[in-house]
């Protein structure tokens, strides 16, 4: 990979990466309720889930699943009702709870991450972008996957961090139970999104 590719890359990278997506909408709620480090550890499970998929595209697979119309229908619905289930969770959960279990936020970051058809369409339609010429192709994918990876903690973190931050201000019950109805409602956001998806 050149300097001139990571100098297109990079930037690309950190605008899909920033949106506001049902990922990113999951860290700062994290944040907002288990604050900054917790919500750092559990993006272990997105980048996992991201790694797996990165890998599928390199391998060839990841086209398949784009193209399979059963297999893309079944992921954006069990997707969806995940959304849906994790947002019924985020409203209903009381303020005095506490933050959730360490495990139970990673495996959070994870299912929504591979229970999104949207990124594995990301992966298989903007990484080969910036494939230079007709070899070692794989190759140069699994390192742009590298690459984005990386973009996609920074972003996370920026995302848990405004979510930290706001956790750490609004002290009263009331208010974080506002932060927690205003991520649920967003989820269902994000659930709609994913229902109304079609492929390319």
């Amino acid at each position: 990979m050149t300097l001139a590719q990571l100098l297109i890359f990079i930037p690309a990278a950190f605008l899909v990466a920033m949106s506001p997506g049902a990922n990113n909408l999951l860290a700062f709620s994290n944040g907002s309720r288990a604050g900054f480090g917790a919500a750092i550890r559990a993006l272990a499970g997105r980048l996992v889930a991201f790694a797996l998929m990165i890998g599928l595209v390199a391998a060839g697979l990841g086209a398949v699943l784009a193209t399979s119309k059963l297999a893309f229908t079944l992921i954006k619905w069990a997707g969806a009702a995940y959304l849906l289930w994790l947002a019924v969770r985020m409203w209903s959960a009381p303020v005095e709870q506490g933050a959730p279990p360490p495990v139970r936020m990673m495996r959070a970051e994870f299912l929504t991450a591979m229970s999104n058809p949207k990124a594995v369409l990301l992966f298989t339609a903007f990484l080969p972008q910036f494939v230079v010429g007709d070899t070692g192709i794989s190759g140069q994918l699994m390192a742009l996957g590298v690459v984005y990876i990386a973009v996609e903690g920074a972003a996370a973190a920026l995302w848990a961090g405004g979510g930290a931050w706001l956790g750490a201000r609004a002290l009263s019950a009331a208010r974080r139970k506002i932060i927690d109805r205003a991520a649920a409602l967003a989820m269902i956001g994000a659930a709609g999104l994913i229902l109304r998806s079609e492929r390319p």
